[in-house]
């Protein structure tokens, strides 16, 4: 009988058919989503010799969730989530002209999702711009609740803008806004809650992954209170928390200012195994180093309240509406995401089958166009095609 995941004393309880909720998405998503579940469910099937099973719940987001009900985010669809702890969503529309900034924006806030957790890892066979691209194995955190995210902004020349810059000139004495007459006005609240559990996440992550290295990334030597707060924070996390494991040199937790760690993430991406960063950095680092090996079409990606369980799990590409239907999207993001699932779920045969798949087919120049095109002996596959490659594969690494 399928259940829902469960939180207990502070951790997963997931039987062998759980019920997982999935927004297939807009644009590539059904392409993505149809492809995909059927690669999660061969390899669960193969892993556990069909003794475990995932019982999958649609639910509507975005422009289909509109076109159906008028709604873009349905209460039925958020109330699902949060029963069911853990979701998939490929990518969605956003409505333009009012309403929803983001709907991807308004999961996270509505599950209080503070962690985007990005793994950034090299596969043999992908072309990148680095000559040592398998250097770069690094996992960020990224704060998904604060700062630019929690959208605090007046636009210039309006009323309340005036009312906000006359504030600060004569209340609070502030007097380096160059032009406040044509001035727009954002604040980013960062917080000691916030940037604490963040970063708890982090070097719990680091710890239960036997990596050693925490690196706190920010911009602290200009914006003292605020990304300097979440530097500060840190190591008292570090040194009032996880003291026994600095001792016994199982971790290390260091800082770098955010511009530097853009240009070491290029010239020695080897000293780095998992980062936290405020959300506007976080943001710039999460799509640079994947460019760095091979692009977002292969990043994975999830927003994760690792306190009450609640996490989505989600493709990092836009919905890429001009190849939607068309068999060549490449669905690697969704693919490394489930694989991100399955291992907080605490399948991990499940997850490391389809990583193994992958590094063969992109190891043998097996992919889709956006990829294969850049291969020395490249094999350009559509989505469908490059699906039912990595399950022949999974059925024969297992039978092997």
């Amino acid at each position: 009988m399928a259940e829902r995941i469960l939180m207990t004393n502070g951790k997963l309880k997931v039987t062998d058919n759980p019920i997982i909720p999935f927004i297939e998405g807009d644009g590539v998503g059904r392409d993505i989503w149809k492809n995909a579940q059927a690669i999660f469910d061969k390899a669960v099937e193969v892993s556990y010799g069909g003794q475990r099973r995932i019982e999958w719940q649609e639910f509507l987001a975005g422009k289909k969730a509109f076109d159906k009900t008028g709604e873009w985010l349905p209460q039925e669809t958020l109330e699902a989530i949060r029963e069911s702890l853990v979701a998939i969503k490929g990518p969605l529309e956003t409505p333009v002209g009012g309403g929803i900034r983001s709907l991807n924006v308004a999961l996270r806030q509505e599950l209080d999702l503070y962690a985007c957790v990005r793994p950034v890892r090299y596969f043999e066979g992908v072309a990148s711009p680095l000559k040592e691209p398998e250097k770069t194995d690094i996992t960020i955190f990224r704060e998904n609740t604060e700062d630019i995210y929690a959208g605090i902004e007046w636009e210039a020349g309006t009323v309340d803008v005036e009312r906000v810059i006359a504030f600060f000139q004569t209340e609070m004495n502030v007097d380096k806004i160059r032009f406040p007459k044509s001035s727009s006005i954002g604040i980013k609240p960062i917080s000691i809650e916030g940037s604490k559990r963040l970063i708890r996440s982090a070097i719990d992550y680091a710890l239960k992954n036997n990596l050693k290295k925490v690196t706190l990334v920010h911009k602290g030597n200009i914006q003292k209170f605020t990304e300097g707060g979440f530097r500060k924070w840190g190591y008292e996390v570090a040194e009032e928390e996880y003291k026994e494991e600095m001792l016994a040199g199982r971790l290390e937790v260091n800082d770098i200012i955010a511009d530097n760690f853009l240009q070491q993430i290029l010239l020695n991406p080897e000293k780095f195994d998992v980062v936290a960063l405020t959300n506007l950095n976080g943001d710039y680092a999460s799509d640079a180093l994947a460019a760095q090996v091979g692009g977002i079409g292969i990043s994975p990606g999830a927003n994760i309240n690792y306190q009450t369980g609640h996490a989505i799990i989600k493709a990092t590409h836009g919905t890429a509406p001009n190849i939607a239907g068309k068999n060549l999207v490449n669905p690697s993001s969704l693919l490394l995401s489930s694989v991100m699932m399955l291992e907080y779920m605490g399948w991990s045969d499940a997850a490391n089958l389809i990583t193994s798949a992958m590094e063969q087919a992109f190891s043998a120049g097996e992919a889709t166009h956006d990829l294969a095109r850049f291969m020395p002996e490249g094999k350009s596959l559509g989505t469908k095609e490059f699906g039912d490659r990595i399950i022949s594969i999974i059925e024969t690494i297992k039978s092997v």
